[in-house]
C-alpha cells in the first residue's frame, strides 16, 4: 500500500502527542522514530521537513516553555528540581539552554516575573489573552465577583460579569473524566482567522460522519490549544479539532488520536460574539482564577464548544472555557 502525506502527517501527530505525555522522560531517536513506525534515520530527517525544526529543537522547546510556566507556578520549587521536573540531565545543562532561549537565567527570569500576575497568566494561558494593549480588562475593578455554594452538588458556582455587562460568566470547578479525542491538527497562525476553525471542524465533521461517529449532544467537540503563543513563535503553534470518541475508534490519514487527562477543570460558561473570544479568556485568567483558591494544573486547556452558531439567532457562540486546576498551595 502506497504512503501518502496524510499518512506521514498522521505518525507525526502521533509523534507530538506521545511528546506530550512524555514530555520529563528520556525521549531518545530511536524510540520516537519507533512510534513513528519509520527507521530512525529517515524519521529525524521527515519530522525536521515536516515541523520545520528539529526533533531536539522541538523538546528543548517544549521542555524550556514548560519549565518558564514552572518557575512561576511553583515558586517555592528549586530551579534545580524544576530543571529535573522538566526533562533536563543536569543542572548546568538546563542553565545553559534557558538562557540561551530566554535571554536570562531562571533565577532571573523568576525574580522578574514573581510579583506580577498578568505575567504569570500570560505563562499558563495556551491563548495569548494578556497582552500590554488589554492588560487592562483583568484591572480588579473590572469585574463583578460573586459566589455560592451548591449544596445539591456540594461545589462552590463562581459568578462574574464585566461592568459594562458586555460579557458575564458562570464558573463551576468539576472532576472530568478522562476523554478519547479524534483530532485534526493546524501548525501555525490561528487567532483571528474563524476561516481556518471552519475548515477543520468541516474536515473533522466529513470523517467522522460516515463513521456515525456524531452523536451530539453526546459527542463534544474541542479547540485543544498545545502552546503558550507568547512563547512559541506563530509558525509553531499547535491547534488541535477534536471530537470525543470511543477508546476503541480507528484513525486514519490526517486524523489522529489524543487523550484529555482526567482531573479537575474549572468550566467556565460563555455566550459571546465571534470577536469575544479573547475578553472570555481573559476573564478566566485575569478575574475568576487570582479569587478562586485554586492555580492551573499541568494538562492542557481547551475551548468546549456547545453550539452551531450559525444556527442561533443572534449568531452567539455558546462554549465553556476549561482550564486544568489544583487547589492554591
Amino acid at each position: 500500500m502506497q504512503i501518502t502525506r496524510k499518512d506521514y502527517i498522521a505518525r507525526i501527530n502521533k509523534v507530538i502527542d506521545f511528546i506530550d505525555e512524555h514530555l520529563y522522560e528520556e525521549l531518545s531517536l530511536e524510540k520516537l522514530a519507533n512510534v513513528a513506525n519509520f527507521s530512525p534515520y529517515h524519521f529525524h530527517r521527515i519530522f525536521g521537513a515536516l515541523i520545520g525544526e528539529t526533533l531536539f529543537q522541538f523538546i528543548q522547546r517544549n521542555r524550556l516553555q514548560r519549565a518558564g510556566w514552572k518557575l512561576i507556578e511553583n515558586q517555592s520549587k528549586s530551579v534545580t528540581d524544576t530543571a529535573f521536573d522538566c526533562g533536563f540531565s543536569s543542572p548546568s545543562a538546563f542553565a545553559r539552554a534557558f538562557k540561551e532561549y530566554y535571554g536570562c537565567s531562571a533565577s532571573e527570569y523568576r525574580e522578574a516575573k514573581k510579583n506580577t500576575y498578568s505575567n504569570i497568566c500570560e505563562m499558563n494561558s495556551n491563548l495569548s489573552i494578556l497582552n500590554s494593549k488589554n492588560r487592562k480588562a483583568i484591572e480588579e475593578d473590572s469585574f463583578y465577583f460573586s459566589s455560592v455554594f451548591d449544596n445539591k452538588i456540594h461545589n462552590t458556582i463562581w459568578s462574574l460579569k464585566m461592568k459594562d455587562n458586555k460579557i458575564q460568566t458562570s464558573v463551576e470547578v468539576k472532576e472530568l473524566q478522562e476523554m478519547h479525542l479524534a483530532y485534526v491538527r493546524n501548525i501555525g497562525h490561528y487567532k483571528g482567522n474563524p476561516a481556518l476553525f471552519e475548515k477543520l471542524i468541516t474536515k473533522l465533521c466529513n470523517w467522522a460522519g460516515p463513521r456515525n461517529l456524531l452523536r451530539f449532544p453526546e459527542t463534544k467537540m474541542l479547540a485543544v490549544y498545545h502552546d503558550d503563543p507568547n512563547i512559541t513563535e506563530e509558525s509553531k503553534l499547535r491547534l488541535s479539532i477534536g471530537i470525543t470518541v470511543p477508546e476503541s475508534t480507528k484513525v486514519d490519514g490526517e486524523i489522529g488520536k489524543m487523550i484529555i487527562p482526567s482531573g479537575k477543570y474549572a468550566f467556565a460558561y460563555f455566550e459571546i460574539d465571534g470577536n469575544q473570544y479573547e475578553e472570555a479568556w481573559n476573564m478566566v485568567y485575569g478575574g475568576w482564577l487570582p479569587e478562586s483558591g485554586y492555580e492551573t494544573d499541568d494538562r492542557p486547556c481547551f475551548e468546549m464548544y456547545l453550539n452551531d452558531p450559525k444556527q442561533h439567532p443572534e449568531h452567539k457562540h455558546i462554549l465553556n472555557i476549561c482550564v486544568p486546576v489544583k487547589p492554591l498551595e
